[in-house]
């Protein structure tokens, strides 16, 4: 990334500033405006997360803010209610106190002097999540968003459930905010009150897992902060971005379709990352971007950002399966519209073993698959974080476990945008079941390369509202959507489609094993295959990275990043650990040493589907002279055949003497999971 030190405007720093709210609270936030915005007010931007801008964030926001208020907007990255050295305790996500309080913000921006009353929201992951859901409100001052890495569907499409499923990243997501929700605001900047904020954190933020599982199916827990609720609500102007590696792609291609008023989509090959730092690569030069999207919508300077696609996305080449990827070969493509008519949907039957056209003579071949519970143990995580290698292997790994149905070599290359779809006659032997289905890469020397995948909770065939049991006697028509893809196979490879009756740890398992029979004459592959278009060539590249100086980090320890598969042959027991240690460093601006470090395992032994057990473990530090405090949080979460049983375990440190200590014991029911 080119650093950028010298900005058409001159900025002013402002390290802490309190913004109160109606009801007297008081929010924390880092404030960077030109230093002339009060004689000649600017538009402002606002990011706003509950990630901690004196620590956790603030390396990041140093290379982003700055950038934007050295072009001239007044920039404010607020930390919600409850996080950083915002008043009171957070308690779970995009409640209606965290909206309102958006809303306050961002009328308190508007009546600023610095402030010409334009305001844009940007943010990823839970920035983009509560851009949309305040822009759904409609605030007057705000006029346009930029979303990244984000969703319309807190059900559908989020880090809790997938087609149904109950995902492993609800445990992990639910973990990380155990521990974010453990650590204190900085005396340095609340004074000798730090110590009561965070008693009362540490208290009164809970157990968000637990909660969580008291909402298996799609109710108005989950609707509350769906914006596909009414997409009609949002009126401003949205650009959606996101990244083939992220979790979060498929809401780009339902906010084009859905939205009605000016919008944009972007999706490259990166992971839960800024396009700016985004790996894999190539990153892109997205500060640019989103200058050029604000200027038009804020300041009203033409600058051709409409003129250009509706959506651009990374139209990736083939490579060989690995956990990560440093860049992913491929090539920018643009569609004017979406849905697109350069993508025409092909048809393919399934037979025994084999992908063929829809129009060759279709048999009633039946084939059963009961995969083991190892299926899924190299599928990598349902988000990656670039935080090591959590990309699928190479698929042969998983194949053995699953229903196998290969093409014949590819006589000329062919191209997919959009959602892949399977339709399966089929039927199961247990009420309670679920499909995985993955689409892969077969290359001339076998190797197999994940290309996107999907999962169904056959109870949800109709309705994730009102699911319901399946009849083993009954034969199912069901469809199942794979995440949409941009991607090349090439002459001579194979596709292959591969389902499974379980995914774990990505997906919890079933309440026990599961034989799915499949009427492979009945069944159906759909791929959305699009034609090269010539007006691909003459889309105009993105600039390098650019970003301003970033703020001084010292390495004290290096982190650790590795995911380990475990095989205990004597005991049939298997573990899947993930390391995510960012070591220990020192924020030389605050002089702040901070450790972090999250350890995952997910286990199971044999075929034992109640066996199934998933740890997590966090470790927070903060220190400087005269003041250290650490905390340490543990989540186990295991199943019985009726039941999901949590158990948690909080510990807090001042200086070396435990100051809190919390545990608890849940048990919640199965709710067709």
């Amino acid at each position: 990334m080119k650093v950028i030190s010298t900005f058409p405007y001159a900025i002013e720093a402002h390290e802490n500033i309190w913004i109160r709210m109606p009801d007297g609270a008081r929010l924390a936030a880092r404030m960077w405006i030109p230093q002339n915005a009060r004689n000649n007010p600017v538009p402002a931007l606002l990011e706003y997360i509950p990630y901690r801008k004196r620590d956790a964030t603030a390396y990041r926001d140093s290379i982003m803010h700055p950038y934007f208020a050295g072009h001239g907007y007044a920039c404010v990255r607020v930390d919600l209610r409850g996080s950083g050295e915002s008043d009171g305790v957070l308690k779970d996500e995009y409640l209606e106190q965290e909206l309102m309080d958006g809303e306050a913000v961002i009328h308190w921006m508007a009546q600023q002097p610095w402030c010409n009353g334009n305001i844009g929201m940007i943010g990823i992951s839970w920035g983009g999540f509560n851009g949309l859901q305040i822009a759904a409100r409609q605030p007057p001052a705000l006029k346009a968003v930029i979303s990244l890495c984000s969703t319309d569907d807190r059900y559908a499409d989020d880090v809790h459930h997938m087609g149904g499923c109950l995902l492993g990243d609800n445990l992990s997501w639910a973990s990380v905010m155990f521990s974010y929700n453990s650590c204190p605001p900085d005396p340095a900047l609340v004074g000798e009150r730090w110590r009561e904020m965070w008693l009362d954190r540490l208290k009164h933020s809970g157990l968000w897992l637990d909660t969580w599982l008291q909402h298996q199916r799609r109710d108005s827990y989950w609707k509350h902060g769906s914006i596909c609720e009414d997409f009609s609500a949002i009126k401003c102007p949205v650009f959606a971005i996101s990244g083939w590696t992220d979790g979060y792609s498929n809401a780009v291609f339902r906010l084009l379709k859905n939205l009605k008023g000016p919008r944009l989509g972007l999706i490259g090959p990166w992971s839960h990352k800024y396009p700016h730092q985004g790996i894999p690569g190539p990153a892109i030069g997205f500060l640019q971007e989103a200058l050029r999207w604000w200027d038009l919508w804020l300041k009203d300077i033409e600058t051709g950002i409409m003129q250009e696609p509706m959506l651009r996305v990374w139209m990736q080449d083939s490579v060989p399966p690995t956990t990560s990827y440093a860049n992913r070969p491929g090539r920018w493509v643009g569609e004017n519209a979406w849905p697109s008519p350069n993508i025409q949907q092909y048809d393919y039957s399934l037979a025994s073993g084999s992908i063929v056209p829809i129009d060759q003579p279709r048999s009633e071949e039946i084939l059963s698959i009961q995969s083991p519970l190892s299926v899924g143990l190299f599928a990598g995580k349902w988000c990656s974080y670039a935080a090591g290698p959590d990309l699928a292997h190479d698929q042969r790994e998983e194949d053995g476990g699953a229903l196998v149905f290969d093409s014949a070599p590819l006589s000329e290359s062919i191209e997919i945008l959009g959602a892949p779809c399977v339709e399966l006659d089929l039927s199961a032997n247990k009420p309670v079941a679920m499909v995985a289905i993955r689409l892969s890469d077969v290359a001339a020397d076998d190797k197999a390369t994940r290309v996107t995948y999907g999962l169904l909770n056959l109870t949800h065939r109709t309705s994730s509202e009102h699911p319901e049991y399946l009849d083993p006697k009954q034969r199912y028509q069901v469809r199942i959507s794979l995440n949409h893809i941009a991607q090349v196979f090439p002459k001579g490879h194979r596709l292959r489609l591969a389902i499974s009756t379980s995914y774990w740890p990505l997906a919890w398992p079933p309440p026990e094993p599961v034989r799915l029979t499949i009427f492979a004459g009945s069944s159906t592959l759909h791929l959305p295959i699009r034609q090269q278009q010539e007006a691909d060539a003459q889309l105009s590249k993105f600039a390098a990275p650019e970003g301003a100086q970033p703020i001084q980090k010292t390495i004290i320890e290096s982190g650790h990043h590795n995911w380990r598969v475990i095989r205990d042959l004597a005991m049939d027991e298997s573990t899947l650990e993930v390391i995510n240690d960012q070591g220990i460093y020192r924020l030389e601006d605050v002089d702040l040493v901070i450790q972090n470090q999250t350890i995952e395992k997910y286990s199971y032994r044999a075929d034992d589907f109640a066996s199934a057990r998933g740890e997590t473990q966090c470790i927070r530090s903060f220190r400087r002279k005269n003041w250290s405090v650490k905390t340490t949080t543990k989540t186990v979460l295991t199943a019985t055949n009726t039941h999901f049983c949590v158990f948690a375990d909080l510990d807090a440190y001042e200086e070396d003497k435990r100051v809190h200590c919390q545990s608890w014991h849940q048990k919640i029911p199965r709710d067709f999971v």
